[in-house]
């Protein structure tokens, strides 16, 4: 079926119909309820080269790939991108995915100065991070997974990482112990510092101040896991419990902890942060694992949302959304043993 059958069937212009398909706000919300219920039922798909030259736009997102971090083979940015995808995909939008191996600024500047997407997400800000700067300098619209300090107005989601690392210190804490190691994410960028804070706040909370040799930050692998859970394992007195910034890095830490021939939720306690992998259940693992958790799947889902109503008109300024963190009591944490 073509837009102008469509617009037949209906009794209205194919400018109307066109204009209520594409979200323009000067159509009335009954009669664009009215042409997208027609167009479900006479499974009426539009053209997208039509589509573009009515609208202007490119109908697809981008997002600049760190090929040289191998990035889709993170399984963090792998479930965002998947949940992403799959919003997109209900308002036929595409993903854009431009590679870069060193400086990915070039790449931001190809992307807006050409007319392949129409708005780029930015993920893994660092704390003080220049892409909102220049996004905004260059017109084009972004919206940022994480949050950044930028006095320039801009879109962003994030999950509030200093209350969880608090929290789930803090549960430790009334547990007994006070020699947490902190298995951190890479300093630099804005969620791994303020887990850090987070941490450093409950243990102030307690009037202990905070240790440097029980504090560590790297990338979020299993083998960094091990390689940090082994060092505070190592000290004398040992840790007595460790709080980790993904499920990927408590893998490596528990390896550790068998290598040690300690007990996890005996011996030795564990929080991690679960971004909940399909494929990394803390419920099926043994013992069952406490957590700090928010769907980073869910995330990609919602940043597609917020996207989309910003192509739509809604300001990038009132797009602010910090979402709360569950903290998950599981087998992994018992009370600081008698040492």
């Amino acid at each position: 079926m073509k837009l102008k059958d469509l617009a037949h069937k209906l009794g209205l212009s194919p400018t109307t119909v066109s204009r209520a398909l594409n979200g323009y706000p000067e159509v009335s919300e009954a009669t664009r309820e009215r042409v997208l219920d027609a167009a479900r039922r006479f499974h009426y798909r539009p053209n997208a080269s039509a589509r573009r030259l009515a609208t202007g736009r490119a109908g697809a997102i981008g997002a600049v790939l760190q090929s040289n971090r191998t990035q889709l083979l993170d399984p963090h940015y792998a479930e965002f991108l998947a949940g992403l995808g799959e919003r997109l995909a209900d308002d036929e939008l595409d993903i854009v995915l431009s590679p870069a191996r060193n400086d990915e600024i070039a790449n931001y500047r190809r992307m807006a100065s050409g007319t392949r997407v129409d708005a780029i997400i930015l993920s893994s800000p660092l704390i003080e991070d220049g892409r909102v700067k220049l996004l905004s300098e260059l017109g084009m619209p972004s919206i940022l997974h994480g949050r950044t300090v930028s006095p320039i107005p801009h879109a962003w989601l994030d999950i509030d990482n200093e209350g969880a690392f608090r929290h789930a210190t803090k549960h430790l804490l009334d547990l007994g112990h006070t020699r947490i190691g902190l298995i951190n994410g890479d300093i630099r960028f804005t969620y791994a510092f303020d887990r850090e804070k987070g941490y450093r706040a409950a243990l102030a909370g307690r009037g202990i101040a905070a240790d440097p040799k029980w504090i560590a930050s790297g990338a979020m692998t299993d083998e960094v896991g091990y390689r940090f859970a082994e060092r505070f394992l190592a000290e004398r007195p040992c840790a007595t419990a460790l709080v980790a910034s993904s499920m990927m890095m408590a893998l490596g830490a528990f390896r550790a902890i068998r290598a040690a021939g300690l007990e996890l939720g005996r011996d030795i306690s564990m929080i991690a942060h679960d971004d909940v992998f399909p494929f990394l259940n803390p419920d099926r693992m043994v013992p069952t694992m406490s957590t700090t958790r928010s769907s980073i799947r869910a995330a990609g889902t919602r940043i597609a949302e917020l996207a989309i109503e910003m192509l739509n008109g809604r300001p990038a300024a009132s797009i602010h959304e910090l979402w709360p963190v569950d903290l998950v009591i599981r087998a992994s944490t018992g009370p600081a043993p008698v040492r």
